[in-house]
């Protein structure tokens, strides 16, 4: 990905986005400033980054939209004072970065220079955990327990026992889930739960 890739920065206070803007220009990067997701994604942009103030739901929102659009953005989050759980929820749900207000030159350019020099295995592990995920989520509670427990390596009748089912029982579940999962055998199923947690 080319150093001058397009900066998207979506946030809904006009003057940290006035602020973000000025800092960007005069930096010499292309920047594209949104008010909000709905008028970020009616744009529908094509390659770049994302530059996010974090607002509750923000970057699920984002991420929903990647996983819809198959279009995956990397996405540095800022706040103001932000809380270390306001910081692992973000990069749980797939910012690459965050950063503090003010933020500093050196701070924003450091930031879209990782995520530059790391978008190729980033989109490509991103894209993978995505996948699996959505696979996962098709899954009956039950069956995520019956792959909960054979990730454990537990036995049929052992899974059963703990779930209070045969293991009759637990083999149908078995072969549902592997079905779901587009899975060959239990090894596949268990690479494909890893992946979604990575």
């Amino acid at each position: 990905m080319s150093d001058n890739l397009s900066v998207y920065l979506i946030d809904s206070d006009w003057r940290r986005r006035a602020a973000l803007t000025s800092q960007l220009i005069r930096l010499d990067k292309h920047l594209e400033p949104f008010e909000s997701i709905a008028e970020f994604c009616d744009h529908a942009p094509q390659g770049g980054l994302l530059l996010v103030h974090d607002e509750p739901g923000m970057i699920e929102a984002l991420t929903d939209w990647m996983k819809q659009s198959n279009n995956w953005l990397p996405i540095i989050c800022y706040a103001e004072t932000p809380r270390t759980e306001q910081v692992v929820r973000s990069v749980m749900h797939g910012a690459r970065d965050y950063l503090s207000l003010p933020i500093t030159d050196r701070d924003i350019l450091t930031a879209i220079s990782t995520v530059t020099d790391n978008f190729s295995s980033d989109a490509h592990a991103w894209l993978r955990r995505s996948m699996a995920q959505s696979r996962i989520d098709q899954l009956t509670r039950r069956e995520r327990e019956v792959l909960e427990g054979v990730a454990s390596g537990l036995s049929n009748r052992l899974i059963g026992e703990q779930l209070s089912i045969s293991p009759r029982t637990v083999e149908i579940h078995r072969a549902n889930m592997l079905c779901k999962l587009g899975a060959r055998s239990t090894g596949d199923a268990i690479r494909v739960a890893v992946e979604a947690l990575v």
